[in-house]
């Protein structure tokens, strides 16, 4: 495999810790965060969606990069997330992340307004010409309403700027013409196709569940990039059952919160509503899957 990424191959898109009362806990970030770097995270994602960014205000996230940045900043790369389905705003977040000191910025594709593809261009664009920072564009139809089309790739790639792709679209195909034909650095943006994602020659990962399980993540992705492939696979395997417990159960923020807090990595897995904290039975399937993890970490099976 080539040389690792700019922007990093194993990251999380982090969630944002808040106390009880809803409000952010700085202090916890900043915990998170360096569990994650020093568990063999190459980046973090701070307010993604996962960070519960469509509930925090811009003061808030500011704050939050800035502490993650003061914690971590010299160890990692920290991308900041920056879009929105409003241009005007998304062009300010991408300002106040460079002057807070982010190394990139994630930009999802606009949602619920569901653009044409040249608004498509025209607002990505306009992101990555709003300051100096290399721009990630977040391929995820599913949440947005829209996938973004051949023809807008293959334009917004010719941006000196616009650097990575996060791919939530479940496309492999797709993914591996758009590789070839922009260049652009690739990431699995959904963490049950990260192995198919490398398979198909994917850079990295921007993952949910590998905040709750980071060093067999980091496992996954060495072996990637040694060619060991069987043993990329048996981790990939032993991995099912947190990522079926993340992200298959409720939504990612609740279960990733609820598996930190399980691991005493966090206090309180407050979220803002319209999110609800995870309930006991959905605990319950988080503690089990993080057993189930540890015990074949002891004892990993063959192939």
């Amino acid at each position: 495999m080539a040389d690792a990424p700019a922007l990093g191959r194993v990251l999380s898109a982090m969630v944002t810790p808040m106390r009880p009362d809803g409000s952010i806990d700085l202090d916890a970030a900043q915990r998170v965060a360096a569990h994650l770097v020093d568990a063999g995270h190459d980046g973090l994602v701070v307010s993604g969606t996962t960070g519960e960014s469509p509930t925090t205000s811009s003061d808030e996230k500011d704050e939050l990069l800035r502490a993650v940045i003061e914690a971590v900043g010299d160890r990692c790369v920290v991308i900041a997330g920056a879009g929105s389905n409003d241009t005007a705003k998304s062009v300010e977040a991408v300002r106040h992340a460079q002057k807070a000191g982010a190394d990139a910025v994630l930009a999802v594709t606009p949602y619920y307004n569901k653009p044409p593809q040249a608004g498509l261009v025209a607002h990505f664009t306009a992101l990555a010409d709003a300051s100096d920072l290399p721009v990630m564009v977040y391929d995820i139809p599913g949440r947005s309403g829209i996938a973004i089309a051949r023809e807008t790739y293959l334009r917004i790639a010719e941006h000196d700027r616009i650097a990575a792709v996060k791919d939530a679209r479940g496309d492999l195909w797709f993914a591996s013409e758009m590789m070839q034909e922009t260049g652009l650095d690739w990431y699995s943006g959904d963490d049950a196709m990260n192995l198919g994602h490398f398979l198909n020659g994917a850079v990295g990962f921007v993952g949910v569940t590998s905040q709750v399980a980071p060093a067999a993540y980091r496992e996954m992705a060495d072996a990637v990039v040694d060619g060991r492939w069987d043993d990329a696979r048996a981790v990939h395997r032993r991995l099912t059952p947190i990522v079926n417990a993340v992200m298959n159960v409720t939504q990612g923020a609740i279960m990733a919160k609820a598996g930190l807090a399980e691991q005493g990595i966090i206090e309180s897995t407050a979220v803002r509503l319209p999110l609800v904290p995870a309930d006991e039975e959905q605990t319950a399937l988080v503690r089990a899957a993080l057993a189930a993890l540890a015990a074949t970490a002891a004892h990993p099976a063959v192939g």
